[in-house]
């Protein structure tokens, strides 16, 4: 069985220290949106991604892939993604990953408090998909992989502790690091708590240290946050599918003010 650690909380105090990695593998996966090329002509004109129908997850075992729902398919889908041997030269992937979502199947879980506030019984297959490390554990068992595993959840600043993770395991002595970023609308129950817009969606990337003729992603954070920081007025994405836009466009820079911290991810090379 992997090792897991579940992480809920603030980010690290990171002030001044830039993390920098590159990224050797990419998928993403949404409504409407499945191929690369499709994505890449997504980030140079973004919109949110509407709907909840993705195709089939093929590459997981049938008794498995039946326990996953829209949240998972949106989230593994990349994951097998980029640890096929065939996505990059060498064998396929197999080692450390970090499955990071802010809400988690928030969904799955308000159906049970429905469940509960009409006196009916919970059902434990769906108590223990619906915890935040049951996707990310199904696709290790799937795998036969027991390495790390981590599973993450910090508010808006949820991308941004992910990377933070991934980088500390690179530190460790990680050759690459999984991470997978993905989350879904919340329940309309939820709706007024909403600070960006939901979507279902879901992305990995397969990240190693720095090395030469590779573009280098840095994050770093530029100032604590205060309760007088502006906050990104209306956005058109959710914050973590915004990372991936900035990733597939190109752009040099990307600032993010999330709840404990300001972020910035630059670009270099």
């Amino acid at each position: 069985m992997p090792r897991c650690r579940l992480r809920a909380h603030h980010p690290p105090n990171a002030h001044g220290m830039a993390m920098e990695f590159g990224i050797r593998a990419w998928a993403a996966s949404a409504p409407a949106l499945q191929t690369a090329d499709a994505w890449r002509a997504w980030s140079r004109a973004p919109w949110l991604p509407e709907g909840g129908d993705l195709p089939a997850l093929a590459a997981m075992a049938p008794m498995l892939r039946r326990r996953v729902n829209a949240l998972g398919k949106a989230a593994l889908h990349p994951a097998y993604g980029v640890t096929a041997g065939d996505v990059a030269p060498g064998s396929a992937f197999h080692g450390p990953a970090v499955f990071a979502s802010r809400h988690g199947d928030t969904p799955r879980a308000f159906d049970m408090l429905s469940e509960l506030a009409a006196a009916q019984p919970l059902s434990p297959t769906a108590f223990g998909l619906s915890v935040h490390n049951a996707i990310g554990a199904m696709f290790t068992i799937d795998r036969g992989d027991a390495s790390n595993l981590q599973a993450v959840a910090a508010g808006r600043d949820t991308v941004e502790t992910a990377v933070v993770e991934a980088c500390a395991l690179l530190g460790d002595g990680a050759d690459e690091v999984l991470l997978v970023c993905y989350d879904a609308p919340l329940p309309e129950a939820y709706a007024e708590f909403a600070d960006e817009p939901g979507c279902l969606f879901g992305w990995a990337w397969r990240i190693g240290r720095p090395r030469a003729g590779e573009p280098v992603l840095a994050l770093e954070i530029v100032a604590p946050r205060t309760g007088t920081d502006p906050a990104t007025a209306h956005p058109l994405l959710p914050h973590a599918l915004d990372v991936l836009r900035f990733m597939l466009a190109g752009d040099t820079e990307l600032v993010h003010r999330g709840e404990r911290a300001i972020w910035r991810w630059r670009r270099h090379g």
